[in-house]
């Protein structure tokens, strides 16, 4: 088994993290911008946040050689798109009902998906930490 030094450990905490905040980054400006662009009942940017959405969550999971990357990125998404979905009492709704939010919503839980399984599974730690070898003092 494999032992890590703090400061590893510290440096692929950080990491995760800054994918968990993209997450919600990526969260929030879909969540208001995904209807913005539509030719005609075509909602294009609803589909160009899919495809980001996918290429941020496959590459965070290549990067770190984990899906671990993938998913904490996705947690990130989903907890600021969930709520996003819910009517309030005033009527308020970010992600409304129709071709873009729909689109928007299934196409990123799709994406979602496929890009956690297309994650690789195991491997031999996170490009971050690729490389370092600890120095001995002997």
């Amino acid at each position: 088994m494999e032992h890590r030094s703090q400061a590893e450990s510290a440096l692929g905490g950080a990491a995760y993290g800054m994918l968990f905040v993209l997450g919600i980054v990526m969260g929030v400006v879909g969540g208001f911008t995904h209807p913005s662009l539509q030719f005609g009942p075509f909602p294009a940017a609803a589909v160009l946040w899919v495809l980001a959405l996918f290429g941020v969550c496959l590459g965070a999971g290549k990067l770190m050689r984990a899906r671990l990357g993938a998913l904490v990125t996705a947690v990130g998404w989903l907890l600021v798109t969930m709520p996003f979905t819910l009517e309030l009492r005033v009527g308020d709704l970010v992600i409304a009902r129709g071709a873009a939010g729909y689109v928007y919503l299934y196409g990123g839980l799709a994406a979602l998906v496929i890009a956690y399984v297309m994650s690789p599974s195991a491997g031999s730690g996170s490009w971050l930490l690729r490389g370092y070898t600890p120095k001995n003092p002997t």
